[in-house]
């Protein structure tokens, strides 16, 4: 993958990283935008990723009321959490390749797992552990624990804080833009396995390594 000498800590992203969550968002926001005879739903959501709740819905309601002048974020966006709730609870949710080995190989070898992930702690709880994954993680540190979300590299700092060890001797794996400014910006190594966006050349140049998937680390 790459040198880790000087390494000792791995801090995950779980949307789109770990858990094949983005590409249902996406399908649930736009069965609520249909709901809501709202257009252009795909280009707000790429503005969305990484972005902790309080962000999301200043960025819908921005995008939006555009459209509908009487458009509410908070319903639009629990319509859409409503969608995304009964397909979880009726068929889970998948795990994206490589994910549960990749933590395997990386906890072997010694190094200390974390996660920094912009979702709610009770989402986070309950999703890590329907898929077996929670128990991998020394800390976990969430979105609702945080006053700024991701481009922002406070919950970065955060997670550092939290295993007790320095941004310079840990990476991040990301599958974001604003996941990887978060990371860089905090100090550590990044490296991005794209799910729902391709990066840019400017997002690539801040990466030390990009990969196809987990399975590669």
């Amino acid at each position: 993958m790459f040198n880790t000498d000087g390494i000792s800590a791995f801090i995950f992203d779980m949307d789109g990283v770990l858990l094949d969550t983005e590409s249902l968002c996406k399908k649930c926001w736009r069965l609520a935008a249909e709901e809501w005879k709202l257009k252009n739903v795909d280009e707000v959501y790429y503005q969305c990723v990484g972005q902790a709740t309080q962000d999301t819905l200043f960025t819908l309601q921005n995008f939006f009321e555009k459209q509908n002048k009487n458009f509410n974020a908070r319903e639009w966006y629990d319509c859409a959490r409503n969608f995304f709730r009964k397909t979880e609870e009726s068929e889970g949710i998948e795990l994206m390749p490589g994910a549960k080995n990749c933590l395997e190989r990386l906890k072997t070898k010694g190094f200390v797992l974390a996660l920094a992930s912009s979702t709610r702690r009770q989402t986070v709880e309950r999703q890590l552990s329907r898929s077996g994954l929670i128990d991998y993680f020394k800390t976990l540190t969430c979105g609702d624990s945080v006053e700024h979300s991701k481009p922002d590299p406070e919950i970065y700092l955060k997670a550092c804080d939290s295993v007790g060890i320095k941004p310079k001797n840990c990476v991040a794996v990301e599958d974001s833009p604003n996941g990887v400014l978060s990371a860089y910006n905090a100090g550590l190594k990044v490296v991005l396995v794209p799910d729902q966006i391709k990066p840019d050349e400017r997002i690539k140049s801040l990466c030390a390594k990009i990969l196809n998937s987990l399975e590669e680390i």
